[in-house]
């Protein structure tokens, strides 16, 4: 039974990354398309962030307009 709980709690870890991962790769997608490339640093920043941060940050990239903006909300997290 104890297997079966790690295996259970290895496959749910796997699911939230892949989540995580998912939803980084499209946050990094539409700031791309929204205020151009980004910096490697602020890339970064972003791949560090928890899932509620990546979720805070998927509404408020809607008001960014440059990367001074990203790197604003960035260091204030």
């Amino acid at each position: 039974q104890g297997i079966q709980q790690g295996i259970q709690q290895g496959i749910q870890q796997g699911i939230q990354q892949g989540q995580h991962d998912g939803e980084i790769a499209l946050i990094l997608r539409l700031l791309s398309r929204k205020i151009g490339e980004i910096s490697l640093k602020s890339s970064e920043k972003i791949q560090s962030l928890s899932l509620e941060q990546v979720e805070n940050l998927a509404e408020d990239l809607l008001d960014f307009e440059t990367e001074s903006d990203l790197i604003n909300w960035l260091e204030k997290r």
